[in-house]
């Protein structure tokens, strides 16, 4: 049985931590500190709460975090990771750019553990559906194996490290961006007295596009605080890009500014345009 660590036990950690766990791996992870709705959460996806040192026992570790946070949980595991007999591959699914996820596995190779990069995409993991798809790269990829034969849809990407990272940067780019897009459009037509023009306009000449915001725009206001980093890690994957780069900086600011007005009157009119998309 395999013993796979996964930090963090948020949404799609503990899904991906379920999915494992269903398998046949033993999950274990690090509670100390977090809600009673995470460590909740955590036991339902039969996860054991364990102390920090005990994560080098594992035969994998798997990163989950905010892109902020990634780093950093390399630098405070490298010790671990260090002093551990028998290393246990790093593998860091973050949502970060090439530069980030390289510096992150030069910690890790520097505490002598191998590295696999991973990117996640796709939503968390439900029972009956195979995604979402967990793309890797690296210079040994043997270890995701295991994670194949335990439920995850596993798919190796040419280009060593940094390689998975750049397809999820690019898709986020193109799905998220898409998305902050359309708020900002959405909310501009609405300051000029054109929502309902831009409305009858998309469903007239886009109707799938329409169809799309309408879904994608209230998912995306509970999220818009975890997007700020991501959006900010893209503009950093564009640096010899200068346009695209001001681009995601401006995507970044306004999930920033969607995040922090939770239930503003930006926030409803968003609703709002994706509730009458809805309609027939």
């Amino acid at each position: 049985m395999a013993t796979i660590a996964v930090i963090a036990p948020g949404a799609m950690g503990s899904a991906i931590a379920a999915r494992l766990h269903g398998n046949g791996a033993r999950i274990l992870t690090v509670l100390a500190g977090r809600s009673a709705a995470t460590i909740a959460r955590a036991q339902e996806s039969g996860m054991e709460g364990v102390e920090e040192t005990a994560l080098a026992e594992a035969d994998l570790i798997l990163s989950i975090v905010p892109p902020a946070e990634a780093a950093n949980l390399a630098i405070r595991l490298s010790p671990l990771l260090a002093a551990a007999v028998r290393k246990p591959v790093y593998v860091d699914c973050n949502a970060l750019n090439v530069v980030t996820k390289r510096g992150v596995a030069a910690v890790i190779g520097q505490a002598g553990a191998p590295f696999i990069d991973a990117a996640i995409i796709g939503a968390p993991p439900k029972s009956g559906e195979r995604g979402p798809r967990f793309y890797v790269s690296g210079d040994n990829l043997s270890a995701s194996v295991a994670l194949r034969e335990m439920g995850l849809d596993v798919r190796p990407v040419e280009g060593g490290v940094g390689a998975a990272s750049a397809l999820k940067m690019s898709y986020a780019g193109i799905n998220k961006g898409l998305t902050a897009l359309a708020a900002v459009m959405v909310l501009a037509a609405g300051r000029a007295g054109a929502a309902h023009a831009l409305y009858a306009e998309l469903a007239e000449s886009e109707p799938e596009l329409l169809a799309r915001f309408s879904r994608v725009l209230p998912d995306m206001v509970p999220k818009a605080y975890r997007w700020v980093a991501e959006m900010d890690e893209i503009a950093s994957f564009l640096e010899n890009d200068d346009g695209g780069r001001l681009m995601f900086d401006g995507a970044g600011r306004v999930y920033e500014r969607l995040s922090a007005e939770c239930d503003g009157d930006e926030v409803g009119q968003l609703k709002a345009f994706a509730a009458a998309a809805e309609r027939p």
